[in-house]
């Protein structure tokens, strides 16, 4: 089902009239839940301190969790104490969880806890992102980051960021199911970050820089270019896998590309692969992976590299934020 309709929402393919009347009734949806907020039948909660919220305007990843680490700990080295709410996608507990780097992603997801584990930062997972913003100002952060969450309108934010996936953009324009839009690609944000591709008037771009293989079993890194002589299996349940091949081959590796749905939840049989060769995975797939004792497994860390303007609007928006909260 998955291919089939990034075929239509990505790949030219025309959708059926079914799912055209069905992104019609998502829109009046849409409309409605917009209508609620804007006459106060539904009720948007604010915070005592300033509320990013980092995001996307279609199904399925483009990067928000990179840059969500490196705005953290940007904004940290800035004397922020910045703490990160999550709904926990995939997670099998429908509990709140305070994340601990100790945790496995069954408990609170695997993107809260790639957060928590690279940041150091206070993170808690709840499907009611209001409470765990809360819970989060109580212990003592003077910030809010909600990975994901644009259409999360019941959490009030001060600063909205729209990730883009330079290559695939917004797909064939059209809302869910005929496209991959969640709202409208017209939807205001304060600012738009392009990973990979070329970010157009207005927006920033985000290059994902590949860093060295961490075994699953822990020792040493790797340098890349030490897999190079032979092949290697690259595995990838992320919300664009080609993203994370094409970044490996451009490093000199011949790969046999192994694609598995974002989020997916993986078994140790998914990982048995022939012929027996390194096998190399994106960080998200690794903290979902390191107990099944594979050997010659590698995790592939990123790092998101952006422009220092873009730290600076973000900087601009918080001092807007301070003067107009001042006294308060």
């Amino acid at each position: 089902m998955e291919r089939w309709l990034l075929r239509r929402w990505y790949g030219g393919v025309a959708p059926e009239p079914g799912l055209r009347l069905l992104s019609l009734v998502y829109a009046g949806l849409l409309r409605l839940d917009r209508a609620l907020y804007r006459r106060g039948l539904r009720r948007v909660h604010r915070l005592r301190v300033p509320v990013i919220v980092v995001g996307n305007l279609v199904a399925g990843g483009s990067g928000k969790t990179p840059l969500t680490i490196a705005l953290a700990r940007s904004l940290a080295a800035q004397g922020w104490k910045p703490g990160i709410v999550s709904r926990g996608y995939g997670r099998r507990s429908l509990d709140p969880v305070r994340v601990q780097p100790h945790l496995s992603a069954e408990v609170c997801g695997d993107e809260p806890l790639l957060i928590a584990r690279q940041t150091g930062l206070p993170v808690f997972v709840d499907s009611d992102r209001v409470a765990a913003a809360r819970r989060l100002v109580a212990e003592g952060c003077t910030l809010i980051i909600a990975d994901d969450g644009l259409q999360h309108r019941r959490l009030g934010r001060d600063l909205e960021i729209e990730v883009i996936d330079g290559e695939r953009r917004h797909g064939n324009g059209r809302l869910i199911p005929a496209g991959p839009l969640r709202e409208p690609a017209s939807r205001r944000v304060d600012l738009r970050v392009v990973n990979g591709g070329t970010a157009g008037e207005g927006e920033w771009a985000m290059q994902l820089v590949l860093a060295d293989a961490q075994p699953l079993e822990g020792g040493p890194a790797l340098a890349l270019q030490d897999f190079a002589a032979e092949p290697v299996h690259a595995v990838a349940g992320i919300g664009h896998p080609a993203r994370f091949f094409a970044a490996l081959r451009a490093r000199g590796l011949q790969l046999h590309e192994h694609a598995f749905p974002d989020h997916h939840d993986y078994l140790a049989q998914d990982l048995r692969l022939d012929p027996p060769l390194p096998i190399l995975m994106t960080e998200k797939d690794a903290v979902k992976c390191a107990e099944f004792g594979l050997s010659r497994a590698y995790a592939i860390p990123v790092r998101a590299e952006l422009p220092a303007g873009f730290f600076a609007a973000v900087r601009e928006r918080l001092a807007d934020w301070s003067c107009a909260h001042a006294g308060h």
